[in-house]
């Protein structure tokens, strides 16, 4: 079978700022100006001995509805007031109050220590993952208190103000915890709803968030 080149000169490329190039049915097969993605700064919450960080719609400029399909927090050196704290979040659908929505989720990590031992890549079945609980949802075990430990990451929450699908989430952390390890965690579920959800919720499960900030971004 032959291939056909074409000529570069041929080809009608003038594409615009922030557009992309696909094809189409014209005679060039190619179209200049589709549309890309963006993403947008919603809200910023900083921590000061803070016992949770919680972003509600409609309230202090937060949007979580159907603006964006995907919400996008970023985790910015999470430091707790309680050694070896567990990091996570929880959710309200709309109308519900508690933070204790039913999650299933899924949690794997792998780790290092400073002194070279211990590395390891491992499956967690039994504080991170939940089978449809209604507790705080770990993103990150055993955060270190030291005043050189945090941890940091980001989480996405995919399409929360559906009312047919139930709201999915995946989250990477990177972690310096109690025990002098290097950890990088990973973790997705589903908070198994169908109604829409308008509130997240941040906080160690014990403990104050003692410093850290968290930044809302909305994808389109």
């Amino acid at each position: 079978m032959a291939l056909n080149k074409l000529k570069y000169n041929s080809l009608n490329l003038t594409p615009a700022a922030n557009k992309a190039i696909s094809f189409d049915s014209d005679a060039d097969a190619l179209e200049a100006t589709i549309g890309g993605g963006s993403i947008t700064f919603v809200k910023k919450l900083t921590a000061s001995s803070s016992s949770t960080l919680s972003f509600v719609d409609g309230s202090s400029d937060v949007v979580i509805d159907s603006t964006y399909k995907e919400y996008l927090f970023l985790f910015n050196d999470i430091h707790p007031s309680t050694n070896n704290a567990h990091f996570g979040f929880q959710v309200n659908a709309s109308g519900g109050s508690g933070y204790n929505e039913t999650i299933t989720s899924s949690v794997f990590r792998a780790l290092h220590q400073e002194n070279g031992s211990g590395g390891a890549v491992e499956y967690d079945p039994n504080s991170a993952d939940q089978a449809q609980g209604t507790g705080l949802q770990y993103l990150q075990d055993y955060v270190g208190d030291d005043n050189d430990q945090s941890c940091s990451g980001i989480l996405h929450l995919f399409n929360p103000s559906s009312a047919t699908f139930v709201k999915h989430f995946i989250a990477t952390m990177s972690n310096y915890n109690g025990n002098d390890y290097a950890v990088n965690q990973f973790t997705s579920g589903y908070i198994n709803t169908t109604t829409a959800i308008d509130e997240v919720q941040f906080k160690f499960h014990s403990g104050n968030i003692d410093a850290g900030s968290i930044v809302l971004y909305g994808i389109n």
